[in-house]
């Protein structure tokens, strides 16, 4: 029984013994003279082994010829049984075509060394016809620059000065769109029509009985003042500025003489009160108030427009605005298209000149 155990753990030492290991690959066994080959060293231990490789300075030959360049470690990949696979990259050149012997690197793996295969590098060159020597050409010269400033200078300018109308039209723009702009309203509003007005005024009147009043004369005044104004509405001739006698003789070509008679005997009734200090009776009032109202009624035009369009009238300081943001943008649009224009000449004089 024992001797089985013995042989089994003998057998078993090999097997644990044999996973720690190390390699060495090379990407590519032939390179030409200056080129790059990358040697790569592998070794396979337990994740907590500490496992050193060789250290290379850059410049420093890993043997007579070949050059190491640089030591590039990599990311530990999984392996089996709880073991790690660690590698480490090497980049090596060489400068002199012949075949080189890489000698055997040496990992060490919880301080014991381990030592990989050796490894070949066969460095070739180009291969040189002496034999036709007209296919060898000398190094070229300077070449000479293909553009020439006499050829650009105008397109050159040409952009500065697009650049600065075009800062100019930003700046126009900028002034055009903060200063509010003037917005008029066009109102269309209802008038009363000059008999409605003047009935209005009458019922007023009645309203604050001046009829009984015991001042006539302000009676009288606002009676006639209302029929002054009807009447410079309705006949477009200043009643207000005449005397009542040139009112009844300007409305002699237009009215019967009865509704004249009539409205002649108010004036005079009225011209008595205000100026003779002259006293009337109520019923005389109100006989006057009647022959008003019957005047307007006969007068009266009923078939006249009762909307009337209202154009607000702009102050001069608001009509030099509107003159100056006129100006603005007549000046942005011409400016606008100016550039436009040199800006599609340039492109062009550009494409021009490189083709």
């Amino acid at each position: 029984m024992k001797m089985r155990l013995l042989f089994y753990l003998f057998a078993l030492l090999p097997l644990s013994v044999s996973a720690q290991s190390v390699e060495a690959s090379i990407d590519n066994i032939e390179m030409l003279v200056g080129q790059q080959a990358h040697v790569t060293l592998k070794a396979v231990a337990k994740e907590s082994s500490k496992v050193e490789f060789p250290i290379f300075q850059p410049s420093q030959y890993v043997t007579p010829g070949v050059e190491v360049l640089s030591c590039q470690p990599q990311e530990d990949k999984a392996a089996d049984n709880g073991f790690v696979e660690k590698s480490m990259v090497y980049t090596l050149t060489s400068f002199d075509d012949t075949l080189y012997y890489i000698p055997p690197m040496t990992v060490k793996v919880d301080g014991k060394p381990y030592q990989t295969k050796s490894l070949a590098l066969k460095v070739l060159t180009f291969e040189v016809d002496t034999t036709h020597v007209e296919q060898f050409f000398p190094p070229k010269g300077v070449q000479e620059n293909p553009f020439l400033w006499s050829d650009w200078s105008f397109i050159f300018w040409l952009s500065v000065l697009l650049l600065f109308l075009s800062a100019i039209t930003y700046y126009l723009y900028v002034r055009l769109r903060d200063n509010k702009p003037i917005i008029t309203h066009i109102r269309i509003v209802k008038k009363l029509l000059p008999h409605q007005k003047a009935m209005k005024e009458i019922e007023q009147i009645k309203a604050d009985k001046m009829v009984t009043s015991e001042n006539p004369k302000e009676y009288y005044t606002k009676l006639t003042d209302t029929l002054r104004r009807y009447i410079e509405e309705r006949y477009g001739f200043s009643a207000m500025e005449m005397t009542s006698s040139e009112i009844i003789e300007k409305l002699m070509a237009t009215q019967d003489q009865k509704s004249l008679d009539e409205l002649r005997h108010l004036f005079t009734t009225a011209d008595l009160v205000k100026f003779a200090k002259y006293s009337t009776l109520i019923n005389e009032n109100d006989m006057n108030l009647v022959s008003a109202i019957d005047f307007i009624n006969q007068t009266k035009l009923e078939n006249v427009p009762t909307e009337e369009t209202v154009k607000p009238q702009l102050s001069e300081e608001d009509q030099r605005s509107v003159k100056t943001r006129r100006l603005l943008k007549i000046l942005i649009s011409a400016l606008l298209v100016l550039s436009i224009a040199m800006l599609a000449y340039v492109v062009w004089s550009t494409y021009q000149l490189i083709n």
